[in-house]
Parts: structure tokens; sequence; C-alpha cells
């Protein structure tokens, strides 16, 4: 319907059009060519201290992350609980087993109290982490620094799961150059978006140009295909890296309005006892990918559910916060170090609409069905 509200969908209001059609008439769709260099070289430049290396999704950006940090069969990688699976699944993907670690309430985030609990633990039973995959959730970054400092402590490297996190700092940096590998997502939903698509980022040469080598099936520099390894087909295709060039031409704008419109969201709903935001800490400064909101259902007399029912009856999408990793069936076996404040956020959260393109009458049309429907729940 044409009245629909979507949860986040990409705009292309800018070169994509001009640079997609210059990608097909040049004849280079596959996995070479010239605006996966440009792209390549115009967010390297973007991030200043770091080069990257463009794949074709973010789940494969983790793996192959993984893959450079020597992690396999029978390592233990700790991961944050409160995340999509794609997190981890990679961690099983090696042979690996994850190590589930709960969120602080500052920022959803893991905890770097419960994380330091889980390492010392590990350590105690012969099994000192290989990595730590941090996440920043829905763009929120993590407590980078106390992150940062226990894992120097133990000398544990750090994978920086920044999908959903393009765009957003932290102390005057972007967040994905934290951590010794960083990766991205550029899937159809996120705020740099070519479809699909991701990246690794890193300061460490060695490690950009072993990605580049890997990703492309470990294919030797000789005039025939030779392969003394076993390799990946992971690189972003030439298509698909001219739409994430134009986006990224955009990027500056894309975090500015859905900021805007976090900042609506919050001034709409001020009202509204009951209805909490994901808190932003000083220093950081989220790209609001998703407006993410706490329902406390005995204060506002209806809970998130009621809120996902009520507005998908008016065409409007909204998802609920992810569910904890620990408390998925695949994952049941899994150590998990914490309490319950994931498993309360899951409970409580849901996502709303937060497009770029999002009017603010769209937004008023939103918050008018908390008013006038499911405030008549109370």
């Amino acid at each position: 319907m044409s009245n629909a509200i979507k949860l986040s969908i990409p705009t292309f209001a800018g070169n994509e059009e001009v640079y997609t059609k210059m990608a097909i008439g040049s004849g280079q769709l596959a996995t070479n060519g010239d605006f996966i260099d440009s792209f390549e070289e115009k967010f390297s430049n973007k991030l200043a201290s770091h080069e990257i290396v463009a794949l074709n999704s973010g789940t494969s950006s983790l793996h192959l992350s993984m893959v450079l940090l020597g992690i396999g069969k029978g390592d233990e990688v700790i991961c944050q609980t409160f995340t999509f699976c794609a997190s981890a699944n990679p961690i099983i993907y090696l042979g690996a087993t994850p190590v589930f670690v709960d969120s602080e309430p500052d920022t959803w985030n893991i905890s770097p109290e419960l994380l330091e609990d889980a390492i010392l633990d590990r350590i105690s039973n012969g099994k000192k982490p290989k990595a730590i995959v941090i996440v920043h959730l829905f763009g929120m970054p993590a407590k980078i620094q106390e992150i940062m400092s226990i894992a120097s402590r133990y000398q544990i490297p750090v994978i920086e799961d920044a999908a959903e996190a393009v765009g957003s700092t932290y102390r005057g940096e972007y967040c994905g150059k934290f951590g010794d590998v960083g990766i991205y997502s550029f899937n159809g939903n996120k705020i740099l978006s070519a479809g699909g698509g991701g990246a690794l980022v890193s300061s460490k040469i060695n490690l950009i140009q072993r990605a580049k080598y890997l990703s492309t099936q470990a294919r030797e520099d000789l005039p025939y295909y030779q392969h003394l390894e076993i390799g990946f087909n992971y690189r972003m295709n030439n298509l698909c890296a001219s739409v994430a060039l134009a986006q990224l031409e955009q990027l500056d704008e894309f975090v500015e309005k859905r900021r805007e419109i976090n900042v609506n969201y919050r001034k709409l709903l001020e009202d509204f006892v009951g209805i909490t935001f994901q808190p932003e800490a000083n220093g950081s400064r989220s790209n609001f990918w998703l407006t993410a909101i706490l329902i406390d259902e005995e204060v506002t007399g209806f809970s998130n559910d009621q809120v996902r029912v009520a507005l998908m009856k008016n065409d409007i999408e909204t998802r609920f916060l992810w569910k904890p990793l620990h408390l998925q069936p695949v994952f049941k076996e899994i150590k998990y170090f914490g309490g319950n404040v994931a498993k309360s956020l899951f409970h409580k959260g849901i996502c709303l609409p937060s497009s770029v393109n999002l009017s603010f009458d769209d937004q008023e049309r939103i918050v008018d069905i908390f008013k006038n429907e499911l405030a008549k729940i109370f």
C-alpha cells in the first residue's frame, strides 16, 4: 500500500543511477572494477588511519576477520549475547565455540565487568579466549575505552562488529576503528545500503592484504589459476560497489537525518510515562540506524507486542529488539555470563521506523496510534 511505512529502507537520491549505468556500460560487473577501487579508496580516506576491503556481506566480513585472527577448531570466542546471530555464527563455521556475555543498561552493549568475569573464568579453566566480538547495537557505540583496556590487559584481539554503526563515532573516531579488525554491513536495510555487501577494516596492512587475497579464492598472482590455500568468494562486485560509492557520498546526510528522526520521536513521545529510549553516553554519537524504545507495560498499560500489532494494522512496520543469543534454541548449550539485562531489553523493546525518507508527518501518524489506540488500552 502506498501509505505503508517500512522500518528501514534505503534512499537513492544521489549518484546511484549514474554510477550503476556506468558500471553496466563498462562491462565490469564481477569482483574487479573501478567502482570497487574507488569505494575502497574513498572509504579509507574517510577513516583516515584504516584501510578497507569491500566484501559481499557483513557476515562474510566477520567470518574472514576470524580467519585472519587464526580462530579455529577448539577455540573459544567471547561474543555479546544481545545481537543478531550473524555476530556468532562465523565462530561456529570455524569449529570454535562462542561464550556469551550479557549487556549493560547504559548502552545495551556488552558489559565490561561481565566481559572480564568471563575472561577470568575461561583462563582459569585453561581456555583463554581467542578473540572478543563486540557489537554497536542499533548504531550505539559500546563502552569502547573500558572494553579495549580489558582486551589489552589480557592480550586478546577484538573484532568490532559495526554492521549497524556505519557513521557512528566514539570520542570523535568512527566505530569500526578501535578493534584489531572492524566490519560493516551495507545490507538493504542499513544506513549505507548497496542492497548487499560489507567491509572489513583494519590499520594493520598485513591483515588488509591477506583479506584481499583470501576473499578472492586465494588466487596466486600468476597468468593461470593456482591456489596454495583455501580461499573464499567474498569480494564485493563492481555493480554493488557503484551503489555503495553513491551512498557513501551521502553518509553524513543520512546520519544527520536519522539523528533528527530520533530527536523527533523523543519529543513526540515525551508525555508517555513508561517509554524510554536507548541512551547515548557522553562521547558517543550514534547514527541511530534504528530508533529503539523500551515499553514498561506496568506503567504504560500496553506492551511492546501490542505496539507492534497496533502499528502493523496501520501498515507500519516495526521490529522487536534482538532475542539474546543465549536464549536461542540453536545455542542452548553455550556458556553464558550475566543476568537478565539483555533478556529484559528483548521483552520490553521495539524498533520504530527510521528510514532516511521518513517525514515528520509519518512520525506524527505513528505517535497518533500510541495516543489514540494504545493509550485507550490503559
